[in-house]
């Protein structure tokens, strides 16, 4: 799952989903732990990062990061990578290098990051997961 997950919808997400590249706080990581314990399901996880800090998108800032990723290893998520959204005003590239240096940092396998604009970018960088929907599906 790609996108906000709302902490009501966590239920049918841990049903439905394998991935979910978008944990941003504590309240949904503690209900993520509950559900697929209950469920006893093996679901992976991408840390979103607000790489740009912007107020009005997702993500946990930097100077949380550290601690937002003990937080969910003590619940028994399986963190596996960081994902983000960089401002779109500007070059990705400072961005995506960060991003690649913290999850280097944090011993992370995956990355999640570019979009159809600049993915060639986000690649350079090591990134795993690309979301390239208009370039597939057109503009909207």
């Amino acid at each position: 799952m790609v996108g906000k997950l709302q902490t009501n919808k966590v239920k049918l997400a841990v049903e439905i989903f394998d991935f979910i590249h978008s944990l941003d706080n504590e309240k949904l990581a503690q209900k993520l732990s509950v559900e697929i314990k209950n469920k006893n399901k093996d679901l992976k996880f991408f840390i979103q990062v607000n790489i740009g800090n912007e107020e009005q998108k997702s993500g946990i800032k930097i100077t949380e990061l550290n601690d937002f990723y003990n937080y969910c290893i003590s619940l028994d998520l399986k963190i596996i990578g960081l994902m983000c959204i960089p401002p779109l005003s500007v070059s990705s590239s400072d961005f995506y290098k960060k991003m690649f240096d913290l999850n280097n940092k944090l011993g992370l396998a995956e990355l999640s990051m570019g979009m159809s604009s600049d993915y060639l970018e986000a690649l350079k960088y090591s990134a795993s997961y690309i979301r390239i929907g208009s370039k597939i599906f057109g503009n909207r």
